[in-house]
């Protein structure tokens, strides 16, 4: 840890950004195929493989919820452990990580009891089509037994991340997408488990991980050590993890607000035609192969960043933000331009009927035209959060999906039927996107500037 210590306070900016943000990408790149290998392999079920399909994506935003508990948690307390570690005070930096851990645990138990007994409403209430209930309600029910390991999980990993240690946080998810992937077909087909094996086959991966990274936490490598004495509540501690975890999780529940919102719709405007959610999944998929690598550049970059607002050292944090900024527009133009370019290409990769493809190649374009500015909204975001940000994190989270998309959906699905779900999504982003960069990219300097006159003043006053 000292050697990572130093490198987060002297080494190379840009060999340095690249070792911090290739894991988290990589780890993101995983997440992704989590979230559609089992929407991959249900769709090939004989018979019911779009009921199918349409189920997982009524069960997703539940899912994503449920993950949202996970960032308000882990995603609050890392950035927060790390500015303790850039201040030298390593033992209130592992009371936060302790106090995480009870907190993810709590919330874990309680959303486990709430899914199981509530699955089938709830499915019904997230506008899930009537062919697919039965399918939607097993998976959840499944899920929620293995709830609580899924948030320790993705709870504590980006714990490891603090410490600078992405290579490690990067295999905790490779382990579970790896047994995810090898379960899922012998749980679907071998056992003839349906969907259901999809859910169990998810959960026990999950499981997996989360054993991996408990181990972790107790070798010398870690700084982090669960203890006793250091899970004692403490009600200004838990008010700071929270405090700063609530942005990624507005913005987690905001895009599962709107997916429930999509689906919805969609069951209205369509008289709960099954093609139309079971594309829906799949644009949804397409969008989170965009945004889940660019989340991964700011996740990656949280250390650097805490740790060196902690310190006060402006110039390192200026030329961080701007490697990072500039990979992740690159990268955001690159696969939106393939996006476009080729919509069937999702289609395919799912084994979708050909209506389901001939709505995917149709709207497809229009659902993903302003996720090209999910360079500032994804990676700037997660930055802004490990500065401290938390109000206008909080803000610039609510306004993309509250304020902006949501009201939109609804407006066009009333006057353009089923267009106006899809169109809404392109639209929300490219305004969302430019009210968030002028946001960031004039406050930026502002934080910068701040800090580190506090920094200075704090050590002239020690003087």
């Amino acid at each position: 840890m000292v050697d990572m210590e130093k490198e987060l306070a002297s080494g190379k900016i840009l060999p340095l950004v690249f070792k911090l943000t290739i894991p988290a990408v990589i780890a993101q790149l995983i997440t992704f195929l989590y979230n559609i290998v089992d929407r991959i392999f249900v769709a090939k079920i004989a018979d019911y493989g779009m009921d199918a399909l349409a189920a997982l994506g009524i069960v997703l935003p539940i899912t994503l919820i449920i993950t949202a508990f996970a960032h308000l948690i882990g995603l609050g307390g890392s950035p927060r452990a790390s500015f303790k570690l850039g201040e030298g005070d390593g033992e209130e930096a592992n009371k936060v990580f302790n106090t995480s851990f009870v907190m993810l645990t709590i919330i874990g138990v309680i959303i486990s009891l709430i899914t199981y007994f509530l699955a089938e409403p709830i499915v019904i209430l997230f506008g899930c089509p009537d062919t697919a209930v039965k399918f939607a309600t097993e998976y959840l029910q499944i899920y929620s037994i293995g709830t609580i390991f899924v948030l320790l999980a993705q709870g504590l990993n980006p714990f490891i991340t603090a410490q600078g240690f992405s290579f490690i946080a990067m295999f905790s998810v490779l382990i579970g997408a790896i047994i995810n992937i090898a379960l899922d077909p012998l749980f679907i087909f071998v056992f003839k488990l349906g969907v259901k094996g999809a859910s169990l086959a998810t959960i026990l991966s999950q499981f997996i991980s989360f054993v991996w990274i408990i181990i972790f936490f107790y070798t010398k490598n870690s700084i982090f050590k669960l203890r006793i004495s250091h899970m004692r509540p403490n009600i200004k501690r838990i008010f700071a993890i929270l405090s700063l975890g609530l942005s990624p999780f507005i913005m987690a529940i905001t895009e599962c607000a709107i997916q429930i919102v999509f689906n919805i719709n969609l069951n209205m405007s369509t008289g709960g035609n099954k093609d139309y959610t079971a594309a829906l999944t799949i644009m949804l998929s397409a969008l989170q192969l965009i945004s889940l690598p660019l989340n991964g550049l700011g996740y990656g970059m949280q250390p650097f960043v805490s740790y060196n607002y902690g310190k006060g050292d402006a110039y390192r944090l200026k030329k961080g933000i701007q490697y990072v900024t500039i990979i992740a527009f690159i990268f955001a133009v690159t696969v939106w331009s393939i996006s476009l370019a080729v919509p069937e290409l999702y289609a395919y990769i799912f084994s979708a009927s050909s209506s389901v493809k001939d709505i995917c190649k149709q709207y497809t374009p229009y659902f993903l035209m302003g996720s090209i500015m999910f360079f500032v909204q994804m990676t700037l975001q997660n930055i802004n959060v490990a500065l401290g940000q938390t109000k206008s994190s909080l803000l610039l989270a609510v306004t993309r999906k509250v304020i902006i998309l949501i009201p939109l959906c609804f407006t066009l699905t009333h006057f353009m039927g089923f267009k106006g779900v899809y169109l809404s999504e392109g639209i929300a982003d490219l305004v969302a996107g430019v009210i968030t960069s002028i946001v960031i990219f004039t406050t930026f300097p502002r934080i910068f500037k701040k800090r580190e006159r506090e920094v200075l003043n704090k050590k002239e006053s020690n003087l």
